[in-house]
């Protein structure tokens, strides 16, 4: 059984930085892990996701240049560095475990719990 958690949300000013990370245990053959995060009153939005190996990479619109995924072998999770917040950005961080590369929620099979990022003018 996979699981996945999240860790890092919290609060932080327009125009800064945060890291979140995204743990996973149990095994999955060849997976796919996304971000997708959740504003209040707006649908689940893509934001990022990255092959086992970390080779591959894609990004939502709104954050490319922005936000950056990437794998921490010593820790077995994914991380994702976010700059240049925007009070946009506000909203719960989940991280999810599929198989094959979508933008589509429907597309993962596992989610973590999620984690809130609110970003204050």
């Amino acid at each position: 059984q996979v699981q996945l958690e999240e860790s890092g949300g919290g609060l932080v000013q327009v125009g800064g930085s945060m890291r979140l990370s995204c743990a996973s245990s149990g095994r999955a053959l060849n997976p796919i892990i996304a971000w997708f995060r959740q504003a209040p009153g707006k649908e689940r939005e893509f934001v990022a996701a990255i092959s086992r190996s970390g080779a591959v990479v894609y990004y939502g619109d709104s954050v490319k240049g922005r936000f950056t995924i990437s794998k921490d072998n010593a820790k077995n999770a994914i991380n994702l560095q976010m700059i240049n917040l925007e009070s946009e950005d506000t909203a719960v961080y989940t991280c999810a475990l599929g198989f094959q590369f979508s933008r589509e929620p429907e597309a993962f099979d596992y989610w973590g719990q999620g984690t809130q990022v609110t970003v204050t003018s």
